[in-house]
Formats: C-alpha cells, structure tokens, sequence
C-alpha cells in the first residue's frame, strides 16, 4: 500500500513545534483593519495557522515604498499598535512573544505565538536610539533591509535594474549590527546584497538568521545565497528559511511546488550535511498581491499556512529521518532563537 505522506506530515506539525519565520502578517492585518475590518488575525489567520499546525510565525514590520521616507517609523508603530488592538478583541488565540520561554508557554497553552522583525530598517531612519524603542516593543529581529537602499546598506533588487556602484555596510549599518546585537536581537540577512552580507560577516561572529532566502546555485537571483554564503551562515550556527515564492524556487514559471521547495532543502543538505541549518520562512505573497491590486509574475508554490504540511510530506518522501524533518519544521530556528535572544 502507498504511504499518505500528507497525512503523515499533518500528524509531524501536531505532534513538533512548527515555525515559519517570515510573514508579512501586520502589514496585511494593518491593511485589513484600514479598511473597518476587525478581529482580523482570529478570522483570516488563525484558522489557517491552525490547519497547518503553526506555532511560531515571525511577522515582519515592512514598509512599502509609497510611505518613504517621511512615514516609516509612523507605519511601523501603527502595526505594533495593530496587534496590541488584535490581542485586545481576541484574547487568548494569538501572544506576541519577547523570548523562547515567552514562546514555549504560548504552544502550552494553546496559542499562536507571535515575534516581530524589521524587514528593512526604515523605520529607525539614521537615528540609532530608536532600535532600542523597538526592542523594548518587542522587536527581535533585525531584517537590516528590504530590496532598496536605506541609510544601513543596500539591499538585492529582485532583477537586474540600472544603478550605479553597490555599497555593503554603511558606518551606521555597522553600529545598527552592534547595536542590535547587544540588546539580544537576531540579525536577518534575507534583501541584503552580497557586499553587505560579506560585511555582516565581517562584523559579526553571532549565528545570522536568512529567513527566506533559498541557493543561488539552482535559481540564480540575487534574492538567494551562494554555495559560499550557506556554508559560512551554517558553520555559524545560523539558519536559512525556505521560501515558497516561485521566482526563487525554480526558472521554469508553471507548476512550480513543494518538490522543487525541497530540492533547495537537499542542496543545502548537501552543502553543510546538516539539516540543523535549515527552517520555513515561506513569505507567503499571493495576499498581498491581491489586496494591493498589483500584478505579478510570481506566486507561492504551496497555497499558505494551511498546506505548508506539503513541504514536510515531501521531505518524508525523500526518506529525511523524523527527528531532522522535526528541526527543518521549527525546533532549528527556536534552538537559534535560545542562543540570539534569549
């Protein structure tokens, strides 16, 4: 008889700890709620969550190009705010969580848990001070940027675009990564160019965190790593995220899926031979493709939160041990969260 390995993927996200490490949730619930919607996470996230098992999902603080430069840190406070509304109107579904105790009592207790990250530092401008406002809000990661230049870096545009000379690290970007560190935050490399990923290497000694960034050597974007790249991050004791956004998975542009997701997980694999480095930060984007209206040539290869069991069924497939699918699922980026935060 033939194995149901979706069936056996849905009883791993019950019977481990899941995590997804990179979602654009606030600025979705923000959006939804600027329309009059309310209870937005109870009724459009949680039931999602829920079918697939989810635990832990980081919600980035990004911010769109339309409010830059003078809206940045505005944006990024009404999400925080957004989610204390959310807490209020629907106690006990959903926690945001400062640390890993924070998070195991979450799970305990029947509840998603929450951790935010900057997705590019335009909220803090040039002004350093501010990273510690953030910190004390809740704040745990450090996305230093998103796919444009700001005054830490540059970011990796997602295709090839006219510009003069890239820049790595700027002399605040430097302080910023210090900074960031020295408060117990996880630095996240995901956006960062290549010359300013060479100097967060420079700079840093900490485990590094690409929360959805997949290999260069099967798709070559700029979005995702070098071979070199994934060997230094994981003798680090860093993580990378898979991500499910088809552009970044595979060239071909139809009938892309968890399959081709997983062949990123074995390349990695057969970089480090380790799963230990491996996690989801699947970036789910088709929703806001479509409240936003904008069209793309993209679009995820598992169908949300609620199918993200896909991926683990075909690491099942591939014969991966239970214990390391385990790791890949969450338990690699929470060991990563007790060593940078705490």
């Amino acid at each position: 008889m033939d194995r149901d390995f979706l069936a056996e993927a849905k009883e791993l996200h019950k019977k481990y700890f899941v995590a997804d490490v990179h979602y654009d949730l606030l600025p979705l619930v923000w959006e939804r709620r600027q329309r009059g919607e309310r209870k937005v996470i109870k009724n459009h996230y949680i039931p999602s969550f829920k079918e697939g098992g989810v635990d832990l999902v980081v919600s980035s603080l990004f911010i769109s190009d339309e409010y830059l430069p003078e809206m940045a840190l505005r944006r990024a406070l009404d999400y925080v705010s957004a989610l204390h509304q959310e807490m209020e109107e629907s106690p006990g579904l959903f926690a945001l969580c400062r640390n890993t105790d924070e998070i195991k009592r979450a799970r305990s207790s029947g509840m998603v848990a929450l951790l935010l990250s900057f997705e590019g530092a335009e909220p803090l401008g040039n002004d350093i001070n501010l990273l510690r406002i953030f910190y004390e809000l809740g704040v745990r990661g450090l996305g230093i940027v998103w796919s444009r230049r700001n005054y830490a870096a540059d970011g990796c545009h997602f295709e090839a675009k006219e510009e003069g000379r890239k820049g790595g690290l700027t002399n605040f970007g430097v302080q910023l990564l210090r900074e960031a560190e020295r408060l117990g935050m996880y630095v996240d490399i995901s956006h960062l160019n290549d010359e300013g990923l060479d100097d967060v290497l420079k700079f840093s000694n900490k485990p590094l965190l690409a929360s959805h960034s997949n290999c260069r050597k099967l798709v070559p974007s700029m979005r995702n790593l070098r071979d070199e790249q994934i060997l230094e991050i994981a003798k680090r004791g860093g993580v990378i995220g898979m991500n499910a956004y088809s552009k970044f998975i595979k060239d071909d542009d139809e009938n892309i899926n968890a399959k081709d997701l997983a062949d990123h997980v074995c390349h990695i694999y057969e970089l480090v031979r380790s799963y230990e480095n491996i996690c989801y930060g699947f970036d789910f984007c088709d929703e806001i493709h479509q409240l936003s209206g904008s069209e793309s040539k993209g679009y995820d290869c598992i169908k949300g939160h609620s199918r993200c069991f896909e991926l683990t069924a075909e690491l099942i497939a591939r014969g991966i041990d239970e214990k390391e699918i385990a790791g890949v699922m969450g338990e690699n980026f929470l060991r990563f969260l007790e060593v940078t935060i705490g």
